[in-house]
């Protein structure tokens, strides 16, 4: 049995994270998942959240990411989003502006898809950025 999963976290601009992980956790439709090694087939669809990868090494990696899926299947797991960014590299005070913005906007009445997933992926990003500071 294995004691570790292969984790790839793919945005659309190419790969945001790689490497080997004792577990991940994600938030899905259906609420949040935890993958361990050795974990059955899995495929489901992810929401906007802050991922986290515990490494083999014993850190603790955030990852922001926009809705996608999750895929699990022989010992590898790959979060697949149009976005997705290493929470140590987002800045808080532009995210949670970024946040504000959207919350505006949304509260002028303007609640397309677009104005949404704005929403949406910069709760994401602030909630992965102080995630990560609690931690630093």
């Amino acid at each position: 049995m294995a004691d570790h999963v292969r984790v790839e976290v793919v945005a659309a601009s190419g790969i945001a994270w790689e490497g080997d992980a004792l577990s991940v956790i994600v938030r899905t439709i259906e609420g949040d998942v935890g993958i361990l090694p050795n974990h059955e087939p899995f495929l489901a669809a992810m929401v906007p959240c802050a991922a986290e990868v515990l490494t083999v090494d014993g850190r603790r990696e955030i990852l922001a990411v926009d809705e996608g899926f999750i895929s699990v299947a022989d010992n590898r797991v790959a979060l697949l989003s149009q976005y997705a960014r290493v929470a140590h590299e987002i800045n808080l005070d532009e995210a949670e502006h970024e946040l504000a913005a959207a919350e505006r906007r949304l509260n002028q009445g303007e609640t397309d898809e677009e104005t949404m997933q704005h929403f949406r992926r910069a709760q994401a990003q602030v909630k992965a950025a102080k995630l990560a500071s609690e931690q630093a």
